[in-house]
């Protein structure tokens, strides 16, 4: 196709989408108004489901196929990730021991802070229904967590308490358990991702059905794909290098001195 025509296609499709969103745009109400029909459905439902965190509810309740899309988004984009910073031909991995001098401060507050991070994560991770937070914020913050071993200086002690295969299972669990509960929804309920669970009482821990659950579902994954996405990152920061011995070609000394 020659240059001016797909210009031409380019052209018409951001016409009817210019079009489309000035129709969008017309439609919406005034800003600033007393009529808020998203707003008032959506605190209906989360009354209605006896679930304390209304973001909770909206994301896993009233809009649970949209969120499973995201997560699905996080799975693949780190999967992508993963896949490009993979050792290649030419490289391999070595041994990365630890080397340098790490403030005592540093380290004490490293060996403070990560036993109350991972407590931190979980409480936030578990309460996701009841108070702000859930499974997207618990499993970053269990995640870095994690790595605060590695601002502690001890990558070998980092290496040892992040088993990458559990990781990477944890992902693909994560993605998984999310699924099912949306087909549960449809198989036991009115809909895809329907909020089929005994809801309890509004504020109590066990209480929003489904929620709770997809919050543990979530949280699996995201903290399973930022541990992978740091852990990929470290590796060619600190532990893939070019394999010089298997180099065919002279190198920049060599070629030099020849």
């Amino acid at each position: 196709m020659r240059r001016s025509a797909r210009l031409g296609v380019l052209g018409a499709g951001l016409a009817v989408f210019a079009a489309m969103m000035a129709l969008a745009f017309a439609g919406l109400p005034g800003f600033g108004g007393s009529t808020h029909p998203y707003r008032d459905a959506a605190v209906a439902a989360t009354y209605g489901h006896n679930t304390a965190n209304a973001v909770s509810s909206i994301n896993f309740d009233q809009r649970g196929f949209d969120t499973f899309g995201e997560e699905t988004i996080l799975f693949c984009a780190v999967v992508g990730v993963a896949a490009l910073l993979r050792p290649v031909r030419g490289e391999r991995r070595r041994e990365v021991k630890d080397s340098g001098r790490v403030l005592e401060s540093t380290s004490l507050l490293v060996y403070v802070l990560f036993p109350l991070t991972i407590v931190l994560a979980a409480n936030v991770v578990a309460h996701g229904a009841v108070t702000p937070g859930g499974g997207f914020q618990g499993g970053v913050v269990l995640s870095t967590g994690i790595h605060l071993l590695y601002v502690g200086g001890r990558f070998s002690l980092l290496h040892r308490l992040r088993p990458l295969d559990w990781f990477h299972q944890g992902e693909a669990l994560g993605v998984v358990l999310f699924g099912a509960l949306g087909i549960a929804g449809a198989a036991f309920g009115s809909a895809l991702f329907a909020n089929v669970v005994p809801q309890g009482q509004l504020a109590d821990f066990v209480s929003a059905g489904t929620v709770p659950l997809f919050n543990i579902a979530v949280g699996m994954t995201v903290c399973s794909s930022v541990v992978i996405l740091l852990s990929s990152f470290l590796d060619q920061t600190l532990a893939i290098r070019a394999d010089q011995g298997g180099r065919t070609g002279p190198g920049p000394e060599e070629g030099a001195a020849t």
